[in-house]
């Protein structure tokens, strides 16, 4: 992708003419539909005729097409072009986002989602956007929290990322040592014996999503001498 497609930023410029001429039409607007202030000849009195439905739809028309093209200028309808790919790198520049994320994410701001598909593709392509290595920073994460395989599967599915993107990092860890600092932290290096107490720290490794298997292989485990 050639860098001329990035260089274009927003013209705030742009935005800020936008605005003025948004509120000069609506101050023009209210103007117009204002009554007169010349008085009446004393032998004239005032018409006490209602509108008609016809030209009080044609007043609501007029105001309504006052204000809606000024909101078109500013881009109120959706994101499109260089301001679209604009806020697509902020995006992207702050924190890692799945393909999915980022679709959800720009369709939020996007006037057109078609625009969108190619946007991020294209990105994807560029390796600006990458699940392989979204999914590899969830991982990191979530090992840092002290979570187990279970949660971590469940990390990845809520981002929309395939867990084979990891399978390998996965099977390298060695979850019942993850698990035996998690309870050693939290309940010390004792092995329980009484029951509550072990059905705490069951609960607890549970919660944190480490396999049943794991977790009374840990909670069983003595201290090494």
């Amino acid at each position: 992708m050639s860098n001329a497609k990035f260089n274009k930023l927003i013209d705030y410029q742009q935005l800020k003419q936008a605005l003025q001429q948004l509120e000069h039409t609506e101050h023009h607007a209210t103007a117009s539909t204002q009554p007169h202030s010349k008085a009446l000849p004393s032998t004239q009195q005032p018409c006490s005729t209602p509108p008609s439905s016809t030209q009080l739809s044609s007043t609501q028309h007029s105001a309504n097409v006052s204000t809606t093209q000024p909101n078109q200028a500013l881009g109120t309808e959706g994101l499109t072009g260089s301001r679209l790919r604009s806020y697509a790198f902020a995006v992207i520049a702050r924190k890692e986002y799945s393909k999915q994320q980022l679709i959800e994410k720009l369709l939020l701001r996007a006037h057109n989602r078609n625009e969108v598909l190619e946007l991020v593709e294209e990105l994807a392509q560029s390796h600006y956007q990458s699940d392989q290595r979204t999914a590899e920073m969830t991982l990191n994460s979530q090992l840092r929290q002290g979570k187990g395989p279970q949660r971590i599967k469940q990390a990845l599915h809520k981002k929309h990322l395939d867990q084979q993107l990891i399978a390998d990092d996965l099977q390298e860890i060695d979850w019942l040592e993850q698990a035996y600092q998690l309870k050693c932290k939290k309940f010390g290096l004792e092995v329980a014996t009484e029951p509550k107490l072990k059905a705490k720290q069951i609960r607890f490794l549970q919660y944190r999503g480490f396999h049943l298997e794991t977790i009374f292989a840990a909670i069983q485990r003595l201290p090494e001498s």
